[in-house]
């Protein structure tokens, strides 16, 4: 595994993808609407991995949920496997507990949630890239 992005959520991911864009230094910036999951999503490639900045596109979206209780900030992390199937179980026998089963992500991904409870509080996403 390694790690594949970090997610941030944002009110205005056309805004805070320009401010992330001059300070790192990044010439491009892809969006993404993902319906499934009620966000537009700008994904900034770096050479070791992605930002991930998120904005809510309805009123029943998990991120629009987070940033009226936590505010914009850091919202997960997300681990990378070319087995999310078996990783899933693996970790199911180790106790880890998912929020919801595997399900489509942005870019064709396969994704599922951990619950930050099994993790030390912190929310990660396990996902699997298209082949």
């Amino acid at each position: 595994m390694k790690i594949d992005h970090i997610a941030i959520a944002v009110n205005d991911v056309e805004s805070a993808a320009k401010q992330y864009q001059e300070a790192l230094g990044v010439d491009e910036v892809e969006f993404e609407t993902v319906e499934t999951e009620g966000v537009k999503v700008a994904i900034i490639h770096l050479e070791n991995g992605r930002i991930e900045l998120m904005e809510p596109t309805n009123e029943t979206s998990p991120i629009k949920k987070f940033l009226e209780k936590k505010g914009q900030g850091l919202h997960h992390m997300a681990l990378e496997t070319d087995n999310i199937e078996g990783e899933v179980t693996r970790m199911e026998g180790c106790g880890i507990q998912f929020l919801g089963k595997i399900r489509p992500g942005s870019a064709g991904t396969k994704v599922t949630f951990i619950h930050p409870k099994s993790l030390s509080g912190v929310l990660a996403e396990l996902c699997s890239h298209p082949k």
